[in-house]
């Protein structure tokens, strides 16, 4: 792509890249839970004095809950909207998503119910008599009814986070009927979100005090027992994500397109270590994009389905919020039960859209879901906090090898896809052209498409996704 030139001769200045200093958050949150630990081994009651920290970090999370959940609701129906128009691949490749999505979060649930993580842990006790989970005398008729509030904005500044999400729901798609007329709102609130993942960003950089106070206070009360449930939990996800990667996804490429995801993961390999490197698949987008049009997806599939995937179809952030939520529920000695679990999931699958969009988006739609269904559970949350940082690097790279699996399958059933290409290039027959990358001064970001214009036109850029 050619670089514009400004009549004189002269070349516009190249805008430096900002530094990404999110490798620096990774570390201290490291540092912090290991000083944790240690303080709640050496002095038990030093650390159980910590707790304070970690509450206070669970109240800013919660405090975040709501126009994080409105914002992405809002904007993902306008995504979907705006999706749809561009036609048989939007809709196909959006009803994929929801169904592979909806898949992870199930099994999320089973593999949760079947380790049981945090059983043992007793996390009630360390923080005192917990409040019990909302329970209207109405009944079913008088739960629905609650979810009704007493004012538009009253949902935004309430603790029920159903309300926000009602009446996310019916801003988003009110802007869907209001057609044109809607798209000055739907881009201020764009906007806000901005706003939103900004604050939450700088919420997420006291995440290592945070980790620290919660770590400290559950060792000191624990033991040794806290340091083995988390590590069961991140042990336990990391092997599911890759049985989901190898036999879901892999078995779903082998049976639709007769290709080896292995070999796919070798075709990405670059990919996936800048990946494993930023703990954000965001950052191989553009390369995601090229790599897959030069494997032989045509230019409209991969216009549509990478960017929309980036938002909808989310694998790996799926599998850890059920695991999660159900690691916190055994964590404070109150699982949850199936009605319990089949209504988080519910909630998870809408919520859940758009959940990576800022480092900390995903613990705060953890904490939304448990909220909204059990608010005892909520303080487990600081227990996350403390290991959600291993977990990413899992979760970013599940993410984005769903994104390339489902590309390589829309491309297919659309029949937009060079099959002897694909097999030329997983053989390594027709290497990629990494000089192709280096366009615009090393942006690093190839032309987009007219589709892929379509469809990130909906949202406006954040450029905080991870």
């Amino acid at each position: 792509m050619a670089s514009a030139t400004i009549p004189g001769g002269e070349q516009p200045p190249v805008k430096a890249k900002k530094k990404d200093r999110t490798h620096l958050l990774y570390i201290a949150v490291i540092a912090a839970v290991v000083l944790g630990a240690v303080i709640g081994l050496v002095a038990p009651e030093v650390g159980k004095s910590m707790k304070p920290l970690g509450t206070a970090f669970i109240g800013l999370i919660k405090m975040m809950i709501a126009p994080v959940i409105f914002c992405t609701i809002v904007l993902g129906i306008g995504s979907i909207a705006k999706a749809a128009t561009v036609g048989k691949v939007g809709g196909l490749a959006l009803g994929y998503f929801i169904i592979m999505s909806t898949f992870a979060l199930v099994i999320g649930l089973v593999v949760g119910n079947f380790i049981h993580p945090g059983e043992g842990l007793g996390l009630e006790a360390a923080g005192g008599p917990a409040p019990a989970a909302a329970e209207d005398d109405g009944g079913t008729v008088g739960f629905l009814l609650s979810i009704i509030p007493t004012t538009l904005l009253a949902s935004l500044t309430g603790e029920s986070i159903l309300q926000t999400l009602f009446v996310a729901l019916l801003v988003g798609f009110a802007l869907q009927k209001m057609g044109k007329a809607g798209a000055p709102v739907l881009k201020g609130i764009g906007y806000i979100q901005v706003l939103v993942f900004r604050i939450l960003m700088m919420i997420m950089w006291l995440a290592p005090i945070g980790a620290f106070g919660a770590i400290a206070a559950v060792v000191g009360e624990t033991g040794v027992q806290a340091i083995v449930s988390m590590a069961t939990l991140m042990i336990a996800f990391y092997l599911t994500c890759i049985l989901f990667i190898a036999v879901i996804l892999g078995g779903l490429m082998k049976i639709v397109t007769g290709f080896n995801i292995f070999k796919l993961m070798r075709y990405l390999g670059r990919e996936y270590l800048l990946i494993f490197s930023t703990s954000s698949s965001e950052v191989a987008l553009p390369r995601l994009i090229a790599k897959m049009e030069h494997l032989g997806v045509s230019k409209p599939v991969v216009g549509v389905t990478v960017p929309t995937g980036y938002s909808f179809n989310l694998d790996g952030t799926a599998i850890y919020l059920t695991m999660a939520a159900l690691f916190v529920a055994s964590a404070m000695g109150k699982p949850l039960e199936l009605g319990e679990q089949i209504s988080l999931l519910v909630f998870m699958i809408i919520a859940s859209k758009g959940a990576a969009g800022v480092t900390g988006a995903g613990l705060a739609t953890l904490a939304g879901g448990l909220q909204s269904h059990r608010p005892d559970l909520i303080e487990g949350v600081g227990l996350i906090v403390g290991i959600d940082r291993f977990m990413s690097e899992a979760r970013a790279l599940t993410n984005f090898t769903g994104n390339a699996v489902a590309t390589v399958l829309i491309g297919t059933w659309t029949r937009e896809i060079d099959k002897e290409q694909v097999r030329r290039v997983l053989d390594k027959e027709l290497p990629f052209d990494e000089e192709s990358m280096n366009v615009d001064a090393g942006s690093g970001e190839p032309e987009p498409t007219e589709e892929s214009r379509e469809v990130e036109s909906a949202v406006p850029a954040t450029g905080v996704r991870g």
